[in-house]
């Protein structure tokens, strides 16, 4: 278990890991010499049931590093997905008797521009309204990432099939994607890929639902957070680079019209039932048949390929019987274990204890 440290925190980064070593490693470099210079603040790495020597590698560059003060290691296992890797660090840091007061969640495929650890805290205590806010999230080469949203609802679902200009212009205040450049906010929900959350927050509206394997957990978050009073903003001074799609297939799958793993659509139908009920949920899916006659007539007379993924006319139907049933289903390239046995790592003591 990941123990209290000997002096409150006042910033604990998670980054949750499946697999992707190196790219954890290079956020890590680039991370922690804003870390080491900053007081208070300390790192957390679930290792999410990748097997094989992802965790060694990453307990093997903490000490080659000389981050052992700042950074902690929890090894679980099976694979929890997004939610249940952030949650098996945040539970236990929201139960200490000090929690930290922000929690950065970080994705593996990020690299952490200099001075937006400090910005993001920074613009935090500014505008005590805020439970989440997230930064400037561009690609390796600059260009600037959608990162703040409308909620989903039946309407972007039919714009999102659509895909048609003069709709998208007509009902573009239900497009789920905000115009770039972002402002401050307020938003409906930022993206999780890179978001400073504050722990009173967390405290008092829950962690992670862990019924979201991967997907539609930061709006579902989001609503949450503002149902109970708390704002989404947005910091574009903090810039931090987001790898999309390096971490999972699912963006590649998407523009390369592949079928996509089934659990974004257990997430997809987890989130609009939850919202709307299970005919919200089925209303959401004819809308999006709606749209995407549209789209399929213009393709026809445009002579222009589908814009959607192969079979994503059946597969949006996933669990609309029981979307609250919805399995915890496991990566597709993980192995499921009958149990979900979770122990820190054996040499925490030595090598990752905190500040």
């Amino acid at each position: 278990m990941i123990v209290p440290p000997p002096q409150p925190l006042r910033l604990l980064v998670v980054i949750v890991v499946y697999r992707v070593a190196d790219l954890t490693i290079d956020c890590l470099r680039s991370l922690m010499p804003q870390v080491m210079r900053l007081p208070g603040v300390a790192v957390a790495i679930c290792e999410n049931g990748s097997g094989g020597d992802v965790a060694e590698r990453l307990r093997r560059v903490v000490i080659e590093e000389g981050w052992e003060e700042r950074v902690w290691l929890r090894v679980i296992s099976p694979n929890r997905g997004f939610t249940g890797g952030n949650n098996a660090i945040l539970d236990p840091a929201l139960a200490w008797s000090t929690p930290p007061k922000y929690f950065l969640l970080l994705n593996s495929d990020t690299i952490v521009r200099e001075g937006a650890i400090a910005t993001l805290i920074d613009a935090m205590d500014a505008r005590p309204d805020v439970g989440a806010m997230g930064p400037h999230l561009v690609g390796l080469d600059g260009s600037p990432q959608v990162s703040c949203f409308r909620d989903p609802s039946p309407v972007s679902e039919f714009l999102r099939a659509a895909s048609t200009g003069p709709l998208d212009r007509l009902l573009g205040g239900w497009r789920t994607s905000s115009p770039l450049p972002h402002h401050r906010g307020p938003y409906d929900w930022t993206s999780f890929a890179a978001a400073m959350v504050r722990s009173d927050a967390l405290r008092q509206v829950g962690t992670f639902d862990e019924g979201y394997y991967l997907y539609f957990d930061d709006p579902d978050l989001g609503r949450r957070m503002r149902q109970a009073g708390w704002t989404i903003g947005h910091c574009p001074e903090a810039t931090i680079v987001h790898l999309e799609g390096a971490a999972n297939d699912v963006p590649s799958s998407i523009r390369a019209r592949r079928r996509p793993p089934g659990y974004l659509y257990v997430s997809r139908a987890r989130y609009f039932a939850k919202r709307r009920g299970i005919a919200g949920l089925w209303v959401a899916n004819l809308a999006w048949h709606c749209g995407r006659v549209v789209s399929w007539m213009r393709e026809r007379l445009e002579r222009r390929p589908s814009h959607v993924p192969t079979a994503q006319w059946r597969d949006i139907w996933t669990n609309a019987l029981r979307p609250w049933h919805a399995p915890h289903l496991p990566h597709p390239r993980l192995d499921p274990a009958p149990t979900c046995e979770l122990r820190p790592h054996r040499e925490d003591a030595r090598t990752t204890s905190a500040a």
